[in-house]
Parts: structure tokens; C-alpha cells; sequence
């Protein structure tokens, strides 16, 4: 019998938002400051769960996303 996974929306207290960039200077994800101080670097794609929860955060008008350096 295959085994089914479900994936959940939760959600995450973000501190801060940052895009950051890879050694040759594109923007290749978002670094989040979480507000219990935890650091966590999350890719821009879509379907990762940090990322879509990210994103709807975003939507809502709850989270921006600041420019990278």
C-alpha cells in the first residue's frame, strides 16, 4: 500500500526577512531571523514549505522581504 504524505500550513513567527545572494551575486533565497533568534536560509522554491509560508505571509501584508546587499 503506498504511503501518503500531507503537508501542512503552519505558521512561522519571522523576526525578519532577507533576500540573500550566492558568490556570484544572484539573489538565491530568503535568510529568515525566526523570533527566537534561530537563523534558517530557505531557497526560492516553490513547494518548500518555509517558502510558501514565506510567500503567503507576504500576501497577507504580514511579512516583507527585504532587499539583498
Amino acid at each position: 500500500m503506498p504511503m501518503l504524505f500531507f503537508q501542512q500550513s503552519y505558521k512561522m513567527d519571522i523576526k525578519e526577512a532577507k533576500y540573500y545572494k550566492n558568490g556570484l551575486g544572484n539573489v538565491c533565497g530568503i535568510k529568515l531571523t525566526l523570533m527566537d533568534g534561530r537563523v534558517m536560509y530557505v531557497p526560492r522554491s516553490v513547494g518548500n514549505t518555509e517558502f510558501d509560508e514565506i510567500q503567503k505571509q507576504v500576501k497577507e501584508g504580514t511579512l516583507t522581504i527585504k532587499d539583498a546587499e
